[in-house]
């Protein structure tokens, strides 16, 4: 099973696509770690820089509709490739919905308002996040505040998650 605490990357959007993910010029790269360099390269946000801000993160939180646009598994890829495994937000596209939980990866729902209490109470500062699978729950801490919000996954998708992927389950069921 994958990592799921760290740092938080807080990307203040809502249709964030799988283009500004990994932009489509590098699908061609033969190799998932190939792509490692150009996660989130074309992401236009005041004051980001993605050569400057991913490294180090392991969680991103965003608006909603985070992996909307084109069905392509390398935008979780990419992701994952840069230690990335959790992504909080109000709501996904299908597809790169149902490809984190392929690559054992968390897209993680909240309701609008904890979406805008989390970025109230937290974007401004270091934040760290905790994932208590068994639970359901996610913990933010910033070393003053420290807030716990719960959350639901499907049963068949937490299968995936805890299995690591669905190559993984998979391999153990059949």
């Amino acid at each position: 099973m994958k990592n799921f605490n760290g740092k938080v990357l807080f990307l203040d959007r809502s249709d964030i696509n799988t283009d500004e993910i990994i932009p489509a010029k590098y699908l061609n790269e033969s190799t998932k770690a190939a792509l490692k360099p150009y996660c989130l390269e074309d992401l236009l946000l005041p004051g980001f820089d993605p050569k400057q801000d991913v490294p180090g993160h392991q969680a991103i939180i965003t608006r909603a509709n985070f992996g909307c646009g084109s069905s392509r598994e390398h935008a979780p890829w990419v992701l994952g490739e840069n230690g990335i495994n959790v992504v909080v937000a109000e709501n996904f596209a299908r597809i790169f919905r149902q490809n984190m939980f392929n690559c054992g990866m968390l897209a993680i729902e909240l309701p609008g308002a904890a979406i805008a209490e989390i970025f109230d109470l937290f974007s401004a500062s270091e934040t760290s996040i905790e994932v208590a699978l068994d639970k359901q729950t996610l913990t933010l801490d910033n070393g003053k505040i420290s807030r716990t919000y719960k959350f639901e996954l499907d049963p068949f998708d937490l299968e995936l998650v805890k299995a690591g992927g669905w190559v993984a389950f998979a391999d153990t069921r059949y």
